[in-house]
């Protein structure tokens, strides 16, 4: 599971969005970059956090940050995702398991007493070098910005 840490240099990722548009860590040079985990798109959990950093949308780009979500889910899911709540931001469909695989956010889960493989929710807060500032494991769907933007 999880082993990047603060201060770590963080993975150099490659992966698409919802139209297809390619995003790597190389692209937010100079911008802080918010890279949230998320375990499926439109589900009530992840749409109160996407909604809620939609909401903050204008205090994360007045402090320099730009918004990646990345989830499992197919681009078209993506796609219907983002525009049903206008998300400002956009949302990279790793269905390869690429991008949740170098930041280390697949792994067991539990959901009454059940247990799978899936995406443990978590956000990296990434500085203008590409270094790890702060992981947000514990993260509080509906106080997601104010967790970042403290």
């Amino acid at each position: 599971m999880i082993t990047l840490k603060k201060g770590d240099k963080a993975p150099d990722f490659f992966g698409v969005d919802q139209d297809g548009k390619p995003h790597q860590l190389e692209d937010y040079k100079g911008k802080k970059l918010v890279v949230f985990f998320y375990p499926k798109a439109s589900t009530p959990g992840c749409t109160a956090e996407a909604c809620d950093l939609r909401d903050n949308y204008e205090r994360f780009q007045a402090n320099n940050y730009a918004l990646l979500g990345v989830s499992a889910d197919s681009a078209k899911a993506q796609a219907k995702f983002k525009e049903k709540y206008e998300f400002p931001f956009p949302l990279l469909a790793d269905e390869e398991k690429e991008v949740i695989n170098a930041f280390g956010v697949w792994g067991p889960k539990k959901f009454m007493g059940r247990e799978y493989d899936g995406i443990h929710r978590t956000t990296f807060v990434i500085d203008e070098n590409g270094i790890i500032d702060e992981v947000i494991e514990n993260v509080k769907t509906k106080e997601h910005a104010a967790q970042i933007l403290k």
